[in-house]
């Protein structure tokens, strides 16, 4: 007879729970979380598991991979899933949720989601911490705007020439140096820091074939084609293409109740930072690229009637369309024959 599993994760301990077919607990308890010492402690009290399940979370996919490597059976499942089962408990604790994930295996209630691999995960690493220095340089300026500001010193927008031109009111305002100075050093140092991260992001794309391959498609450059390889992991795993707009989280949400039936804004599930990639990439088609494409043509006349940022998503959805059906058949983007045969 199998046992079944649930791993509740957290920072420093984990705590599991083992069933058996008919729902009877056969152990339960803390460890480190460590695969190793997870995987002592579920030898010691299973004889042939047959599932093991968590939560997504910060270290599941590293913990579901390593486990999965010494032969134990991992399923890591949403964690708004499980959430929705297990707020449905009167006390919350470590124990009932292992309890409620052992509960989960055993039944079947959730379906697994993909993890992605370790080689993915480190680009998204490098694109998330290329995306915080962007966010902290941004930040940064806008202190300083503020700060400045409540004295009546304004600034044009953009940041290209932000540290020179507050380097030049500092030249008639010394006494706002010692205040504004440090910031300004802080911008810089991130600069150059992100330059770094950006270099290394376009090396990695133009050695990648699934990023050259999706930088043949208008408006996508380095960091959404390395993005993007790297949210998708495995196109195979999507049986249709279409599907992963909705992955994305550019889909609209759709509300079905009796006699009531409409749609929303786009549901916003999936990975933020690809999804902001995209819709540039989309603004960028839409805007500076100057060949013709049918794809461009129908987002023109889609932003005549409902507005330029809504067909921007919407072109977002198709461009993420396109780019996976790209990795799937390894061709490159096409182009209109005419225009291709007048720039051939």
């Amino acid at each position: 007879m199998g046992e079944y599993v649930g791993l509740d994760v957290s920072k420093e301990e984990t705590a599991f729970c083992v069933k058996d077919a008919t729902g009877t607990i056969l152990a339960r308890g803390k460890v480190a979380t460590d695969p190793d010492a997870l995987f002592e402690a579920l030898r010691e009290h299973c004889l042939c598991p047959e599932r093991i399940v968590l939560e997504t979370g910060t270290m599941s996919g590293w913990l579901a991979r390593e486990l999965g490597k010494r032969g134990m059976p991992m399923d890591v499942i949403d964690a708004r899933q499980a959430h929705a089962v297990m707020k449905l408990q009167h006390n919350k604790t470590d124990a009932g949720d292992a309890e409620l994930l052992a509960e989960i295996a055993r039944t079947g209630f959730c379906r697994p989601v993909v993890m992605k691999s370790e080689a993915a995960q480190v680009e998204r690493i490098l694109l998330k911490a290329r995306c915080h220095l962007v966010r902290q340089r941004r930040a940064t300026g806008n202190t300083i705007r503020g700060l400045l500001g409540s004295l009546g010193i304004r600034f044009p927008k953009g940041s290209g020439k932000l540290v020179a031109r507050v380097r030049a009111v500092l030249a008639e305002r010394p006494d706002l140096t010692v205040m504004i100075e440090p910031l300004l050093c802080s911008i810089e140092a991130v600069g150059r820091q992100f330059e770094r991260l950006d270099d290394e992001v376009v090396r990695r794309a133009e050695v990648d074939p699934a990023c050259r391959l999706l930088m043949t498609a208008p408006g996508v450059g380095p960091v959404t084609a390395l993005a993007f390889a790297a949210t998708i992991d495995d196109p195979e795993r999507f049986t249709k293409s279409r599907t992963v707009g909705a992955y994305l989280g550019l889909t609209t949400r759709r509300y079905q109740s009796g006699e009531m039936d409409y749609s929303g804004r786009i549901s916003k599930h999936g990975d933020g930072m690809l999804r902001s990639l995209l819709y540039e990439a989309a603004n960028s088609l839409l805007n500076v690229v100057r060949r013709a494409h049918p794809l461009k043509s129908w987002a023109r006349k889609l932003k005549k009637r409902i507005g330029h940022k809504k067909a921007c998503v919407a072109l977002a959805r198709k461009l993420a369309v396109i780019l996976h059906r790209m990795l799937i058949t390894g061709e490159a983007f096409r182009w209109p024959q005419k225009q291709a045969a007048a720039t051939a």
